[in-house]
Order: C-alpha cells, then structure tokens, then sequence
C-alpha cells in the first residue's frame, strides 16, 4: 500500500478550457447577434443601403453636424465647414440632373418629417443664390411649414394669401439676405391643403415665378403622411426626395418613391442627409479645406468677400422681375 500524496493543482475548474470554450461561445453569440441586428435593422445609413432600394442617383450628402438642430441654416459662422460644402456640391449636382428640363422649379420632399427636408431646401436656395441666380423659395408645407421659422420672416400672408386671390404674389414676396433670393411664406394653414396645391392657381404662380426667376425651390410636405407633395410632384420640373440616414427605413423610401412613380413624378435623385463625417458610412467625397481663410472671409450670410465681388448687383427692381420679365416674354 502506498500512502496517497496531496495533487498541487486543481482538478477543478479547468480554467484555460473553460476560457477557450467562453471565447469561443462568446463570440458565436457576438456573430450571431450582429447578423441578426443587421436583418432586422431597415433603415437607410449609407448609400449602400440605397442602392439596394431605388436606381435613383444620390445628388449629395449632408455631412452630419451637432450643431444643425440649434442652427439649421449655414451662415457665416459654418460658411467654411463640410456641411456647407455639401449644399454646394448638391447645387452643382442638381444643375446637371436639371440640365434637360424646361422647367426651372424642383420639388424638396421627404418620406416622414424630421429628415430635414426644409433645412436642405433653405440651405439649397442659399446657396444657388450664392452662384449669383435669383431664386425664389417657396413654402408650400401647408402642413407644418417651417421655412418662415427658420428664416425669421413673416407667415400670416404668403402662398395660401396668394391662391385664394387675396394678394398679389408680387407684394407677398419677400426677401432675404444680401444675395437674390425671395421667400413666399406659407401663409395661414388652410383645412384644404391637398386642393390648393392641386389647383390651377397654383400651376399658375409657379409658371410666373419661372418666368420671374432663374431658379424656384419647393418646400413640400412629406409624401406619406399626406398626399399634398404627391399632386404638386405633377407641376414641376423634378423632384429631390431627403433621406434622413439612420432614422429613414427602407420599406418607408420604397413606398416614397413608389408614390412618386405612380403620380409620374420625375424624380431627380435623392439626398442623404445627416451622413457621418468618418467610418464605413461616411458619404464617398472629399472635403478640401480653403488654404487661408483670410482672403475668403464671409461679409454677408454665407457670402465671401471675393463672391460678393464677382456678383453683379440686380440692374430690375422686384416689381420688373414679376412683371417686366414676364410682358418682355409675352412679347
């Protein structure tokens, strides 16, 4: 018989197999998690993801920024930031996707609100004004307009005013900032938005706002809460639908752009709004930085000193180019 010695380890736990076997569970489960997020997870965050959805050109994407929410509008502050060159860029694109249409007006919709289809609209006709155009911007959300809140100006008179006869479109115009841009305000929220924005009126004072501007920008309601964006898709030039990433789903930008296709909307590309700066998602541009911010320092709401040069001041008054413009054509 031989006496029974003490063992000097453990027999249990075996702790180098158990760390090999919860690694290996661990990340099974990590794996098996991350694939079954990703199928269940819809929405739009890349223009990967859209691509998947519709064969619509992606026009631009607005580069996130914190700070949007507080300040919506580029002004000089942000004239040299990423999200200000996005607008621009989005302004260069849209001049080409326009090129072939007669129509001088574009339609700024979105699938559900707070995607940031009026920030981009504003921020749009800014920068086309920027270029030197005279723009006329119009807020034709007759539902929860917000370009008048945004800009600051006056609301009780402006579009619903101008379709009932109650004013001249001429003395509803207003204008803002030291470039050529002039706003038409939603104006009192009518019980009958969808019949005004359908009616002959209204293709009327878009026909004389093409005649009296360069370029008209549309702020309309999103198309599937309501059908008010769907009737006025069918009496412009083209239509920009806002992605907001990471908040829009891919069944809801489906149904968007099948709204659009049934009303025969010409739909000019879409927008990816509220794109990441960095990682996977960020949108496929470059951002060049201006070399001295000295020989470029903004004077006027988003105009710098060698662009507010270039421009050449407006030789008609605001009356001329509702009326002048239009007798001259007439003519």
């Amino acid at each position: 018989m031989t006496p029974a010695s003490a063992p000097g380890t453990p027999s249990a736990p075996n702790t180098k197999i158990n760390l090999a076997l919860g690694t290996i569970v661990g990340m099974a489960l990590g794996i098996a998690g991350a694939l079954l997020r990703t199928t269940l997870d819809t929405r739009v965050r890349s223009e990967r993801d859209l691509g998947q959805i519709t064969q619509a050109p992606v026009l631009g994407g607005i580069a996130f920024d914190a700070d949007a929410a507080k300040e919506p509008l580029v002004n000089t502050d942000s004239f040299h930031s990423q999200r200000a060159e996005s607008f621009r860029q989005l302004r260069t694109n849209l001049q080409f996707a326009h090129v072939s249409h007669k129509s001088k007006t574009v339609l700024i919709t979105s699938s559900l609100p707070g995607e940031g289809k009026s920030s981009t609209a504003i921020n749009l006709a800014l920068a086309m004004a920027e270029s030197g155009q005279t723009v006329a911007l119009v807020d034709a959300d007759l539902r929860r307009p917000m370009v008048a809140t945004y800009l600051g100006l006056e609301s009780n008179a402006g579009l619903t005013t101008a379709l009932i006869g109650q004013a001249d479109v001429q003395d509803l115009m207003q204008p803002w900032g030291m470039n050529q841009l002039h706003v038409l305000t939603s104006g009192r929220i009518p019980p009958n938005p969808s019949e005004l924005l359908g009616s002959d009126e209204m293709k009327h004072l878009i026909l004389r706002l093409e005649q009296a501007f360069d370029a008209v920008v549309i702020d309309a309601p999103p198309l599937l809460p309501v059908t008010d964006a769907a009737v006025l898709a069918q009496q412009v030039g083209g239509v920009v639908l806002v992605i907001g990433c990471h908040s829009a789903k891919k069944p809801q930008v489906e149904k968007a752009i099948e709204t659009l296709d049934l009303v025969d909307a010409d739909v000019l590309g879409v927008v990816l709004n509220r794109l990441p700066v960095k990682g996977p998602d960020a949108y496929s541009y470059t951002y060049y930085g201006y070399a001295s911010h000295t020989q470029n320092t903004p004077t006027s709401r988003g105009t710098s000193s060698s662009e507010s040069n270039a421009q050449q001041p407006a030789e008609d008054a605001f009356d001329d180019l509702l009326r002048g413009r239009t007798s001259r054509r007439g003519s």
